[in-house]
């Protein structure tokens, strides 16, 4: 990246190239499940997503929360409690977005054109989003082979393989990008059930924008609702891009209140962590290999993958495939125990 003011300048516009590019296959499209599957019993147990299958209870709302527009002091306040929750030092630091996919689709306008790295294979609306808008993109399996980038994407923990990259080592990249005008991303969309010393949000340092997704954890993906964070005049231009109004009035209020309330979160965590453990051990029992994850999901192989992702979808339960990996399966948490019981019987039939 060529641009001396780093991100705080006027906005350089990038070249923008066709959106041909195929739609990307993600989890939760139960409609073509369906479409699929007629014949699947219902109701179908979508374990195709990481998002908490336990959502935080939602608060009482007043009525004309849903026929006015935001007030400036909600946004204030969920920044505020953002900042409290992430460790922020000052909620001018973050900036909040109607999710993290959002953030995604922008972040590629802000700079000139550029060669990025993105260490994967992971999330790939990351690459997708950064080529779309004509930056020369490549994946990398290690952060040494993005010496030579402008702009450094990590995932961390990873999505689906829940690699974590030590916040050490991603300071060490983010200092050298700095020196050249360069920019780290850290996606942390999955980090909130991890221990806090995992993340770099709490003190970012210069040329780095930290990700943080609010509806996984919270159980509440179809809230809309993400943050990005990065020293204030970076944090201001992304807030600024976004323009007024950027988050509804009733994500304002839920997600303030799910934020302040660290109680929930932590006894969310610990039942995820021994649901995880519950999860690997069914999969396990039924032959699959777990490679890794969060509490959130799990990553399994197997070696007719494809073949068990079709019996698990002739019995309404909807799990994560692969193109690239074909013997890879991603498995959510079960909601409760008819869906824990399911899984292991759908798991296990021929």
């Amino acid at each position: 990246m060529r641009d001396p003011e780093h991100l705080g300048s006027a906005r350089a516009l990038p070249i923008m190239r066709p959106a041909t590019a195929e739609p990307i296959s993600h989890g939760g499209d139960l409609d073509a499940a369906r479409e699929r599957y007629p014949g699947a019993p219902e109701p179908w147990i979508d374990l195709s997503t990481g998002i908490n299958p336990i959502p935080f209870p939602i608060p009482n709302l007043p009525a004309e929360i849903w026929s006015r527009l935001p007030a400036r002091s909600e946004e204030e306040a969920l920044l505020a409690a953002a900042a409290a929750r992430y460790r922020v030092p000052y909620p001018g630091m973050i900036a909040a977005a109607s999710g993290t996919q959002a953030l995604i689709q922008l972040l590629p306008s802000l700079v000139p054109t550029s060669r990025v790295e993105i260490l994967g294979p992971t999330y790939e609306e990351h690459e997708a989003c950064w080529t779309r808008q004509g930056h020369r993109v490549s994946v990398v399996k290690d952060l040494e082979q993005s010496e030579g980038a402008d702009v450094v994407i990590a995932v961390n923990p990873n999505n689906p393989t829940g690699r974590v990259i030590p916040v050490n080592r991603l300071r060490t990249v983010a200092t050298a990008l700095a020196s050249k005008n360069g920019l780290l991303i850290v996606d942390e969309a999955f980090i909130d059930v991890l221990p806090e010393a995992a993340s770099i949000a709490s003190d970012p340092p210069p040329a780095t924008i930290v990700l943080r997704s609010f509806g996984k954890t919270y159980g509440l993906a179809g809230l809309r609702l993400g943050f990005a964070i990065a020293e204030i005049p970076l944090a201001t231009r992304i807030r600024a891009e976004f323009g007024p109004w950027a988050v509804s009035g009733p994500a304002l209020r839920i997600g303030k209140a799910a934020l302040s309330d660290p109680r929930w979160l932590a006894e969310t965590t610990a039942r995820l962590r021994s649901n995880q453990q519950r999860l690997d051990a069914v999969l396990e029992d039924a032959g699959l290999t777990v490679l890794g994850g969060t509490p959130l999901f799990r990553l399994a192989r197997h070696v007719d993958a494809i073949k068990l992702a079709e019996r698990l979808g002739r019995h309404g339960i909807h799990v994560r495939s692969f193109p690239r990996e074909p013997q890879w399966l991603r498995f959510g948490l079960p909601a409760d125990k008819l869906a824990w019981d399911r899984l292991a019987a759908a798991l296990l039939s021929e």
